[in-house]
């Protein structure tokens, strides 16, 4: 049901954002952002890499959801730095 309140314009439960420091893993910056909903965090994130000066950005949000932030944190690098060795570059493709 908290979903489709925030679809449609309910109550967020989400916190103002916060500027978040990049973790630099082989080229790439991984931003960890968890969405905090219910008392927990659900697991979610952007990897970014620069092209020849432009940009490159993948966003994901996991449905797995954690009991702290900290926990969300390390679950969002691990799982980024998974990706980024499977996929390398073609994350972007």
């Amino acid at each position: 049901m908290g979903f489709f309140s925030r679809l449609f314009g309910g109550k967020s439960t989400t916190e103002d954002p916060v500027q978040v420091e990049a973790v630099e893993y082989k080229g790439f910056n991984i931003y960890q952002e968890p969405v905090k909903e219910g008392g927990q965090y659900r697991i979610a994130g952007r990897i970014t890499k620069d092209f020849d000066g432009e940009l490159k950005e993948h966003r994901f949000i996991r449905s797995d959801v954690v009991a702290s932030k900290d926990d969300a944190d390390e679950l969002m690098l691990n799982k980024a730095k998974m990706f980024i060795d499977q996929m390398g570059d073609n994350i972007f493709g």
